[in-house]
Protein backbone atom coordinates (compact mmCIF):
# COMPACT_ATOMS: atom_id res chain seq x y z
CA UNK A 1 0.00 0.00 0.00
CA UNK A 2 2.97 2.30 0.55
CA UNK A 3 3.91 2.25 -3.09
CA UNK A 4 0.79 2.72 -4.40
CA UNK A 5 0.01 5.69 -1.67
CA UNK A 6 3.28 7.40 -2.80
CA UNK A 7 2.56 7.09 -6.40
CA UNK A 8 -0.85 8.53 -6.06
CA UNK A 9 0.38 11.45 -3.82
CA UNK A 10 3.21 12.07 -6.10
CA UNK A 11 1.93 14.84 -8.10
CA UNK A 12 1.07 16.37 -4.44
CA UNK A 13 4.81 17.05 -4.26
CA UNK A 14 5.57 20.52 -5.19
CA UNK A 15 2.48 21.78 -3.27
CA UNK A 16 3.89 19.86 -0.04
CA UNK A 17 7.19 21.45 -0.67
CA UNK A 18 6.01 25.12 -1.34
CA UNK A 19 3.70 24.65 1.95
CA UNK A 20 6.92 23.69 3.65
CA UNK A 21 8.89 26.16 2.20
CA UNK A 22 5.96 28.38 3.45
CA UNK A 23 6.06 27.53 6.87
CA UNK A 24 10.00 28.02 7.63
CA UNK A 25 9.62 31.53 6.56
CA UNK A 26 6.39 32.22 8.73
CA UNK A 27 8.48 30.28 11.77
CA UNK A 28 11.30 32.42 10.73
CA UNK A 29 9.45 35.66 10.86
CA UNK A 30 7.43 34.66 13.93
CA UNK A 31 10.79 33.87 16.21
CA UNK A 32 12.31 37.34 15.00
CA UNK A 33 9.19 39.44 15.72
CA UNK A 34 8.57 37.95 18.98
CA UNK A 35 12.57 38.25 20.56
CA UNK A 36 12.50 40.66 23.24
CA UNK A 37 16.15 41.53 22.99
CA UNK A 38 15.86 43.91 20.58
CA UNK A 39 13.19 45.97 22.95
CA UNK A 40 15.06 45.59 25.71
CA UNK A 41 18.04 47.54 23.72
CA UNK A 42 15.32 49.93 22.74
CA UNK A 43 14.53 50.32 26.35
CA UNK A 44 18.22 50.78 27.15
CA UNK A 45 18.83 53.23 24.51
CA UNK A 46 15.76 55.33 25.67
CA UNK A 47 17.12 55.39 29.03
CA UNK A 48 20.49 57.02 28.09
CA UNK A 49 18.63 59.27 25.84
CA UNK A 50 16.77 60.95 28.75
CA UNK A 51 19.77 60.82 31.26
CA UNK A 52 21.74 62.69 28.35
CA UNK A 53 18.60 64.62 28.31
CA UNK A 54 18.17 64.04 24.26
CA UNK A 55 14.84 63.61 25.49
CA UNK A 56 12.37 65.18 27.47
CA UNK A 57 10.20 62.81 30.08
CA UNK A 58 7.28 62.83 28.14
CA UNK A 59 8.44 61.61 25.25
CA UNK A 60 10.74 58.98 27.68
CA UNK A 61 7.25 58.06 29.42
CA UNK A 62 5.40 57.90 25.77
CA UNK A 63 8.21 56.16 24.05
CA UNK A 64 8.43 53.27 27.69
CA UNK A 65 4.75 52.55 27.56
CA UNK A 66 5.05 51.71 23.92
CA UNK A 67 8.10 49.63 24.53
CA UNK A 68 6.97 47.61 27.22
CA UNK A 69 3.37 47.16 25.61
CA UNK A 70 5.27 44.99 22.79
CA UNK A 71 7.06 43.35 25.86
CA UNK A 72 3.71 42.49 26.90
CA UNK A 73 2.62 40.62 23.70
CA UNK A 74 5.53 39.15 23.23
CA UNK A 75 5.20 37.61 26.44
CA UNK A 76 1.59 36.44 25.86
CA UNK A 77 2.76 35.08 22.27
CA UNK A 78 5.77 33.10 23.77
CA UNK A 79 3.14 31.65 26.78
CA UNK A 80 0.95 30.58 24.36
CA UNK A 81 -3.17 30.04 24.32
CA UNK A 82 -4.57 29.35 28.13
Amino acid sequence: MGLLTSLLTAPMAPVRAVVWVAQRVVDKANEEYYDPAPVYAALADLERRLQLEEIDEATFDRQEDELLDRLDEIMRFRQGPQ
